[in-house]
């Protein structure tokens, strides 16, 4: 797990890489078809859940890159996108290809993060640390991860590979690979 997210990182600032995110999440969920900027910019054009993609992903790459130039403008571009969308996400968050975001409304992803390929999360989910004074921590989560809606993942923790996170669920320990999470909620309803 540890090997393919640190590359991630070290990869995150390539063209190579963004044009796999796009080729991934803006062009073809399947990754079948081959790489096109025209595709791209066709597809950003025309659907709101693709451009959504498309921009944070463009966002993500400049964020990396050494000019401050280049740095304003991710952050401007990444406003617009928390104003249209709903969805802070950090642009210096380590996203592998393949994120799918099933509604964007309350997502918030701190830029502690290094997220493996195809994470899938729903709204209302948190990933960040536990406290903003001291030690920050880091949060890492291997590949095909589900994410279910209203959950919590909070701390310096590990998530395993092939993990299914349930809805309304607080994480703030290590889970192992290929394991499912979820929180017990009871409700106790009392007759009059």
């Amino acid at each position: 797990m540890d090997n393919g997210l640190y590359s991630n990182i070290q990869t995150r600032n390539t063209l190579e890489h963004l044009k796999e995110c796009l080729r991934i999440e803006v062009i073809s969920r399947g990754g079948k078809k081959k790489f096109s900027w025209f595709k791209v910019i066709h597809r950003g054009l025309f659907s709101s859940r693709k451009r959504f993609y498309f921009w944070w992903r463009v966002a993500n790459y400049l964020s990396g890159l050494p000019s401050n130039r280049y740095q304003k403008w991710s952050r401007k571009i990444n406003a617009k996108i928390f104003r249209k969308y709903g969805a802070d996400i950090s642009t210096y968050a380590h996203i592998g290809a393949g994120m799918k975001v099933n509604h964007c409304v309350g997502i918030v992803i701190r830029s502690e993060c290094i997220i493996g390929r195809n994470m899938n999360i729903r709204q209302n989910t948190t990933i960040g640390r536990k406290s903003s004074i001291g030690d920050i921590g880091i949060i890492t989560i291997g590949d095909n991860v589900d994410i279910g809606a209203h959950s919590c993942i909070i701390g310096d923790i590990k998530i395993g590979e092939n993990v299914t996170i349930g809805a309304m669920t607080f994480v703030n320990k290590d889970i192992p690979d290929n394991s499912i999470v979820y929180n017990t909620v009871t409700s106790i309803i009392k007759e009059k």
